[in-house]
């Protein structure tokens, strides 16, 4: 157990889900959400992609995530240009990266051709593609967030032409009293832990502590907790921060990160 022990999230989509495993663990969740999904679809971009598409074949189409798909399919309804998309699809390989997304193509007819197998992270991407060869070929991104830079210079490495559609972008969220609060606590050595989900929460989380002159002592201060991690992707993130992770959840998913967490803080 947690022993009563002080957790921070900076997860925003599923911090009230983490913060109830942690709370039945024993720990106290402290909720400072890092991230804000703030839409960002340019419906002449879309059009554009489509007509250049219709001339330019396009070998394979990636989808990583459920909220970009329905974004895509929600700004062709608007166009027009959905039965245009959906043909256009069905000549094309059809990559999902897990079932979030699956679901958002399923409910339009898509048919899917390969499927990222769980944890569901880029790497199971790359695996997909090895075998097709895509030397000279077009490839369509669904963006998550922000730019998959590893997904997008394997593409290339292969010789791949990427066209990433950005859909929504993830910004600080308009309430950064919770950032606040958890810079200051983690000043006063109130934390116990600090549990990160995703690269772009290290990124915001500096980037605010930075913009109120604090940035100079959060990685110290991060490092004088258990700083737990999602994955590699954001363990990478940390370390160019200077932060120390301690903990990686294996495999990248929230319950063994909970589960790993809970052993870790019982032993405190």
């Amino acid at each position: 157990m947690m022993n009563g022990q002080t957790v921070a999230i900076l997860e925003s989509r599923l911090g009230a889900q983490l913060a109830e495993l942690i709370e039945k663990r024993g720990g106290k969740p402290l909720c400072a959400p890092a991230l804000a999904e703030i839409a960002d679809v340019a419906p002449q971009q879309i059009a554009d992609l489509i007509h250049e598409w219709r001339s330019k074949p396009v070998r394979v189409s990636i989808f990583q995530t459920g909220v970009g798909t329905h974004a895509l399919f929600k700004t062709t309804d608007a166009l027009g240009l959905t039965e245009t998309l959906l043909a256009l699809l069905a000549a094309s390989v059809v990559v999902v990266r897990g079932p979030k997304p699956t679901a958002a193509l399923r409910s339009r007819n898509v048919r899917i051709d390969l499927k990222a197998q769980d944890p569901f992270t880029t790497v199971e991407i790359l695996k997909l593609l090895d075998a097709l060869p895509l030397a000279g070929e077009r490839v369509v991104v669904q963006r998550y967030g922000a730019k998959n830079h590893e997904l997008e210079r394997a593409l290339q490495a292969k010789g791949a032409t990427v066209i990433d559609i950005p859909l929504y972008r993830w910004s600080l969220p308009e309430d950064t009293r919770p950032l606040a609060d958890l810079i200051d606590a983690l000043a006063r050595h109130e934390i116990a832990s600090v549990v990160f989900t995703s690269a772009s929460q290290v990124h915001n989380l500096f980037a605010y502590a930075l913009s109120v002159n604090k940035g100079d002592v959060l990685a110290a201060n991060l490092n004088a907790t258990l700083v737990a991690s999602i994955g590699p992707v954001c363990t990478a993130a940390l370390a160019q921060s200077g932060v120390t992770t301690k903990l990686e959840a294996k495999p990248p998913k929230l319950g063994p990160l909970v589960n790993a967490l809970d052993e870790a803080l019982s032993r405190k």
